[in-house]
């Protein structure tokens, strides 16, 4: 664990934290997973701190052995389906016996699954919330913890947060804690405010359950200054400082811990090739397709640049925007999929482990910022990955003027993603760097999870 922590905090400050946390993620020890290494970074922080950790999770991820941790099966037919084949498949692997026991599940399920549409109509993850707001009640009520972290990914983990405080008989000092990964209202467009509440029925709820948690969490949490800034205008109360003068919504920048591994910078090394690495998801709003139509005029304009550039692609699938983009334009050589890594036997390697190491490998690192409105509420979590790797950077963003300059502070290459030309003009810059032998040796510093860490400890002071 980085020793940053002991150095900024207060011994004293630590010391009068509530001790016993009751910590709500359905998506924990997943590995690989934003929205697990979101929490399991902070960890060892709060263990450092003296923390007594009561974890939540689904069963989707490893039981944890360092504290208790109860994982939950959701009690929803659609999740209960969901999280049985990640559960089955961690456990015996994706061969007959899964293929068997899965489709036997999803046919004795499939009139309960239809039903549950019909009445509630949620993403499959949100009966999660009924056994982790069950037993989290069942603990306050016998004063067994003094504060609940809610922290999502899955809104479920808020939504159980949610009815836990509210349920919690006479522990009324019980703290709430929730830290918002997404927003949970999706604006449709730059005018849009976020302020009418959607007509569609898991928006609908997404809407009022945000309302809930800006009302009755003791402290809030967004990771971006826009996403916070929008939930201010939807939730004024956000804007009314307490007894003690401080704001009940705040802006943390999660970070990422150090890979396990060598974290020092390896040197850059030369070879036919020029890679761009890319890591994590696509999907339609997170897609290739930007960088992939620009490529064509780039390569009328250096021609012998078709032979060199290859863009190789971990941990996902290609979506059907970039699939289309390379049939389009005869670039299937260009683009090589590489699938997701996953922990090695061979070489007792964890899948994020792997990953690490490829990143510190790569030539330049692709970072895929999306094109949806929401773009300006978020940033994505790989960055933070990708900054310890201290590799150069292409990154393609839109509309998020915070997220520009973390970027520049860190020495990034930066394109908007829906600007052919200035993609064309950063790939020349890049293409330039390599041919001459010169890329980019970065020097900036990581942003590690302490800092993280030691925000969210000084905001849960303040409740005292």
């Amino acid at each position: 664990m980085n020793s940053t922590m002991s150095s900024t905090m207060d011994v004293t400050e630590l010391e009068h934290l509530p001790k016993r946390w009751l910590i709500l993620a359905h998506g924990f020890n997943m590995d690989g997973r934003a929205a697990s290494q979101t929490i399991t970074d902070k960890v060892p922080y709060l263990l450092a701190a003296g923390l007594e950790l009561t974890v939540f999770s689904a069963v989707t991820g490893s039981a944890d052995q360092r504290f208790t941790h109860r994982q939950f099966f959701p009690w929803g037919p659609a999740g209960l389906r969901f999280d049985f084949r990640h559960w089955l498949a961690m456990r015996c692997g994706r061969g007959f016996i899964y293929k068997v026991l899965t489709v036997s599940l999803s046919a004795l399920l499939a009139p309960f699954i239809a039903l549950e549409r019909l009445i509630a109509g949620y993403s499959s993850q949100w009966s999660w919330a009924l056994p982790a707001a069950w037993h989290g009640i069942q603990l306050a009520r016998a004063g067994k913890i003094d504060l609940v972290y809610s922290t999502g990914g899955a809104w479920s983990a808020h939504l159980a947060a949610m009815l836990i405080k509210r349920y919690a008989g006479k522990n009324a000092q019980l703290k709430w804690l929730a830290e918002i990964h997404d927003p949970l209202v999706m604006r449709s467009n730059e005018q849009d405010d976020g302020l009418n509440a959607p007509s569609e029925r898991e928006a609908h709820f997404r809407f009022q359950l945000e309302k809930q948690i800006c009302l009755h969490a003791d402290r809030v949490w967004w990771f971006t200054t826009g996403a916070l800034s929008y939930a201010q205008k939807r939730n004024p109360n956000l804007l009314v400082p307490d007894a003690r003068g401080k704001l009940k919504g705040l802006v943390v920048l999660p970070g990422a811990n150090p890979p396990r591994t060598e974290t020092a910078p390896l040197a850059w090394r030369a070879s036919g090739q020029l890679h761009l690495a890319h890591f994590g998801s696509l999907s339609h709003t997170r897609s290739l397709q930007g960088l992939l139509n620009a490529l064509p005029a780039f390569f009328s304009r250096h021609p012998e640049a078709r032979t060199h550039l290859r863009i190789d692609i971990y941990g996902s699938d290609l979506d059907a925007l970039s699939a289309r983009a390379i049939q389009d334009h005869r670039l299937s050589d260009i683009v090589i999929t590489h699938g997701r890594l996953e922990f090695d036997s061979a070489s007792q390697q964890s899948g994020r482990e792997k990953v690490n190491q490829l990143m510190r490998e790569a030539d330049v690192l692709l970072l895929l910022h999306g094109n949806s409105e929401w773009c300006a509420e978020y940033i994505p979590s790989k960055a933070y990955e990708y900054f310890w790797a201290q590799r150069p950077i292409l990154a393609l963003t839109h509309r998020n003027p915070t997220f520009n300059q973390l970027l520049v502070e860190h020495q990034a290459y930066i394109a908007e993603q829906s600007n052919p030309s200035a993609i064309i003009a950063t790939l020349e810059q890049i293409y330039a760097a390599w041919q001459q032998q010169q890329m980019p040796v970065i020097s900036a510093k990581p942003l590690g999870v302490d800092q993280a860490v030691q925000t969210i400890f000084h905001a849960v002071g303040e409740l005292n």
